[in-house]
């Protein structure tokens, strides 16, 4: 508890310190925005072009669940104009210190404006929703919309200049989820069913009409059991299921486990693909922006679940190395 005390009063000595540097101003500063999740660096990204610098937290492969700010995390984001997060528990360790940092300059959760009826529930807990809104792209194009107002409430001399660029962005997102909904109805009937490493996938599901089951919860902070674990296997044996999935950010023990277990008892399941659940693709890459993640998701599953999709997806943009 002492060490806990201690810490904390060096964080905020931290930031008293920070708070008094001067910041850059004026119209001809760019706005400086610190981002947790590379989905909503992202959306910063699209609708500020050149007129913003954005810092996104955590990169490809990193679980934003139990992601932990660091030191030099907290110099960023006391440095920066704006600071955005998800929220709906997403960032679940990260939580209590944004909402500090809430009381001393501007930090938004920005899927926390999103209507409850619309948001999943979530079985770890009664009083929260899913947060993986991102895999519905009408959803997410909500989010990116309240991206937008935050930023142009940091920078209200930029606002014809983000509202702009944010109705290009949202209406690409918008061309992506109707792709999305014209190649998953080419998957057979009784091969919607998505297993994963663990359930990030329920609004695609509700989206697609997709059976959805992950072997851990929403939260990766979550154990499977044995237990849950031989269902499973029951569940792909019974089922004569032939395809399960990993994910980038999640590892694959538990899916391997299930692989295993399958064929110990005489069915064969496969590996057919990575998706991109909790972070993007690797930096620079078309599979490291939203658009990409999501039509990488897409064709991945539509085509190892017997549907018809272009191998090099949508766009024609996917890269051999990321699939």
């Amino acid at each position: 508890m002492q060490r806990v005390l201690v810490a904390v009063l060096a964080l905020w000595a931290l930031l008293a310190l920070l708070l008094m540097t001067p910041s850059a101003s004026g119209a001809d500063q760019r706005l400086s925005v610190v981002a947790t999740t590379g989905m909503i660096a992202d959306a910063v990204r699209e609708i500020g072009g050149e007129r913003v610098e954005v810092d996104g937290l955590m990169g490809s492969g990193i679980d934003p669940h139990s992601y932990r700010q660091t030191r030099s995390d907290i110099v960023a984001m006391t440095r920066a104009d704006l600071v955005l997060w998800h929220g709906l528990y997403l960032e679940a360790q990260m939580e209590e210190f944004l909402q500090r940092l809430a009381k001393r300059q501007t930090v938004l959760p920005v899927a926390e404006g999103l209507e409850r009826d619309r948001l999943l529930g979530h079985e770890d807990y009664d009083d929260k929703r899913d947060p993986h809104v991102w895999m519905d792209p009408g959803l997410w194009s909500e989010v990116v919309a309240n991206v937008r107002d935050a930023m142009i409430e940091a920078r209200p001399d930029l606002e014809a200049t983000f509202r702009k660029r944010a109705t290009d962005y949202i209406e690409r997102i918008e061309q992506l989820g109707q792709w999305a909904t014209e190649v998953t109805s080419s998957v057979p009937n009784e091969a919607r069913l998505l297993l994963t490493a663990h359930d990030a996938f329920a609004y695609f599901g509700r989206a697609y009409a997709f059976e959805v089951i992950g072997i851990q919860g929403i939260s990766t902070e979550s154990e499977a059991g044995l237990r849950r674990i031989r269902d499973l296997v029951d569940l792909l044996v019974e089922r004569e299921i032939a395809a399960v999935f990993v994910e980038s950010s999640v590892s694959e023990r538990n899916i391997r486990a299930l692989v295993e277990g399958a064929a110990s008892r005489g069915h064969e399941v496969r590996i057919a693909g990575t998706l991109y659940s909790d972070a993007m693709g690797s930096e620079g890459s078309y599979e490291g922006t939203y658009i990409g993640m999501i039509d990488h998701n897409i064709t991945t599953i539509v085509r190892a679940l017997g549907g018809q999709a272009p191998a090099d997806g949508m766009q024609g943009r996917l890269t051999e190395g990321e699939r």
